[in-house]
């Protein structure tokens, strides 16, 4: 049976860290894997909109010598006329080695699995997982601090709706000494069942109301849109989106080697100000995520 990948709890701690150490030889040596999946297929299957995520796939598997065909919207796809997605990917199967797909619904990757012969990669279902957003934020994390332990994380703005917030909790609630800093509007509050994810973890939490008390005592603060899309009520969105903005006068209470991250697209809970200080890594992540999703499909594939 092929390997999936649906949910960060997929991969155990060990495997993360394979896919770490594999992701920074690439970064190292890109030659040595520019052939690794020649002959390949991947399919991106996106029901959607993308562009750092379905683009990050693509480049990857071009870099590895692969090939990539699918489609970038549910509109240009058989979905708009009432195909289940057990169909679409009984069909894109029989063309495709390995299938990355985004799915506003929370669940369907995992419908795919359950149907595919050929590994799936969910990139993005609804509000609730996005997996390899958080091996790009594991990789930046890594690179920047040596290791995954020990970090006081902050995550601020939709911590409700965020799959990214989620999927990273989930994944660094493992690593022992780590505590999180849950910023966000009372209307916005990180979900029951990720508070338990992080109590069975053994990592510690607390919740702010204001960015600027946390500030001193953050590792890395990991900044989320308020998405307009997640909400049902059109005033409750523009009620909340200016919220919580990041500009360089409060980054002055933040520790020198403290970074700020971010899964963009941004919209304006960071100032363009903050782009040229040195504590940014929002577009760094972008460039890791290429090299981490390169060691994703080498490892689904079984070519590592």
């Amino acid at each position: 049976m092929p390997r999936h990948l649906i949910d960060i709890h997929d991969l155990s701690v060990e495997e993360i860290a394979e896919l770490i150490t594999l992701g920074e030889d690439i970064i190292a040596k890109p030659a040595d894997y520019q052939d690794a999946a020649k002959r390949l297929k991947l399919a991106t299957l996106f029901f959607e909109p993308s562009t750092r995520t379905r683009l990050s796939f693509e480049a990857a598997m071009l870099d590895l010598g692969g090939s990539i065909l699918g489609f970038a919207s549910q509109d240009s796809s058989s979905a708009a006329k009432g195909e289940s997605v057990a169909d679409t990917i009984r069909t894109v199967q029989c063309y495709a080695d390995i299938i990355a797909m985004r799915h506003p619904k929370e669940g369907a990757p995992l419908v795919a699995a359950k149907h595919a012969t050929v590994p799936i990669i969910n990139a993005g279902d609804g509000g609730q997982n996005h997996p390899t957003q958080t091996l790009t934020d594991l990789l930046t994390l890594h690179r920047e601090f040596g290791q995954l332990h020990g970090l006081t994380i902050g995550l601020c703005g939709d911590l409700k709706f965020g799959r990214t917030v989620h999927s990273l909790i989930a994944a660094m609630a493992r690593y022992p000494g780590v505590h999180f800093v849950l910023i966000s509007p009372k209307e916005l509050d990180t979900p029951d069942y990720v508070i338990e994810q992080i109590k069975r973890g053994g990592a510690t939490y607390q919740e702010c109301r204001q960015m600027e008390p946390a500030m001193p005592k953050l590792d890395a603060l990991y900044m989320t849109r308020v998405q307009r899309e997640r909400f049902f009520n059109e005033a409750d969105y523009v009620r909340l989106k200016d919220s919580f903005i990041l500009t360089p006068d409060k980054l002055k209470r933040a520790k020198k080697d403290m970074i700020v991250m971010h899964p963009l697209p941004r919209v304006n809970e960071i100032s363009v100000a903050v782009d040229d200080n040195p504590r940014a890594r929002y577009f760094d992540q972008v460039r890791y995520g290429k090299f981490i999703r390169m060691a994703l499909i080498l490892k689904l594939l079984g070519r590592v």
